[in-house]
C-alpha cells in the first residue's frame, strides 16, 4: 500500500527544507510525496527543482486557496492513504507512515486513523493535542482530532466529497464532520504523536481569525445535521489550557 502526503506550501522556503526532510527520513519505502506551491516569490521552484526525488512531485501555480491546493494534491496522488503535512510541519519521528500503513494493512473496512500532535516555537513543545478522548459528538463542541494527525483511505474522498472550497479557514473542520459523523466511518485512534506543528496556523493568527473560525464551524455542523451552538463552540477554550506542557 502506497502513502500519499500533501503539503501545501506558498512563499515557506525558510521551513519547507525540513518538512521535505523530515518525508524522506520516514523508514516506510511505499511512499510519494506531492508538493502544492502556489506560486511562491522566494525561491520554493528552484528548491523543488533542485532536488531530483523520485518519490517527490510539485507543482507551482495559482490557485483557489490552501483547500484547493489539497484537493489537487490528492486528486494528482496514486496512493490508498493520504495525510497532510503542513509546510512548517514535520514529522514527529522516522517511523509515523510504518506505524500508520501497518494499522490500515489487513483492515480493509478501516477508513481511517487518527493521532496525537504537539505544537512547538522555537524548539520548545507548548501544546500537546491528544484524540485519545475524541469522540464524533464532540464535533458538535468545537473538538475535532487535530488534522495532521488524520490519514484516510484515497477511496473516502471518491465516495464523500473533497475539501468545500467556499470554507475560508475550517473546511477541514468541515470535512471531519462529513466524514465522522454524517457518513460514519470506519476510524481507529492510535496512541502515539504523528506531527510537530509549529504554533502561528491560520486559525489562531488573530482575534479575526478565531471568529471567521468558529462561525464556519457551526456552519460546518448544520450543513452536516449535528446540532450545536456558540456556547458549546465557545466552551472548548476552557479546556484547552489542559493540553498545555
Amino acid at each position: 500500500m502506497k502513502c500519499s502526503i500533501i503539503t501545501v506550501t506558498y512563499n515557506a522556503l525558510r521551513t519547507l527544507p525540513a518538512t521535505v526532510e523530515s518525508f524522506q527520513g520516514q523508514s516506510y519505502r511505499d511512499k510519494e510525496h506531492i508538493i502544492i506551491d502556489g506560486g511562491s516569490e522566494d525561491g520554493t521552484s528552484t528548491f523543488l527543482r533542485q532536488l531530483n526525488l523520485n518519490n517527490l512531485s510539485w507543482t507551482s501555480e495559482s490557485d483557489r486557496g490552501i483547500y484547493d491546493a489539497m484537493n489537487k494534491g490528492i486528486l494528482g496522488s496514486t496512493g490508498s492513504v493520504i495525510g497532510i503535512l503542513n509546510a512548517d510541519d514535520v514529522f514527529y519521528d522516522s517511523d509515523v507512515l510504518q506505524n500508520v500503513m501497518t494499522c490500515f494493512h489487513g483492515r480493509p473496512n478501516l477508513d481511517a486513523v487518527y493521532c496525537d500532535v504537539v505544537f512547538t516555537k522555537k524548539g520548545r513543545v507548548w501544546r500537546h493535542y491528544s484524540a485519545k478522548q475524541w469522540k464524533p459528538h464532540r464535533l458538535a463542541w468545537g473538538f475535532m482530532p487535530p488534522h495532521p494527525g488524520v490519514f484516510l483511505r484515497r477511496e473516502i474522498f471518491d465516495r464523500f466529497g473533497y475539501y468545500k472550497t467556499d470554507y475560508q479557514i475550517a473546511a477541514d473542520y468541515e470535512l471531519l464532520i462529513r466524514l465522522f459523523w454524517k457518513h460514519n466511518i470506519q476510524s481507529t485512534y492510535l496512541p502515539f504523536v504523528s506531527t510537530n506543528m509549529s504554533l502561528g496556523g491560520v486559525s489562531t493568527r488573530s482575534v479575526k481569525s478565531n471568529l471567521i473560525l468558529n462561525q464556519e464551524i457551526k456552519r460546518a455542523c448544520l450543513e452536516n445535521g449535528l446540532s450545536t451552538n456558540y456556547f458549546k463552540i465557545y466552551s472548548k477554550y476552557l479546556f484547552k489550557w489542559k493540553e498545555l506542557v
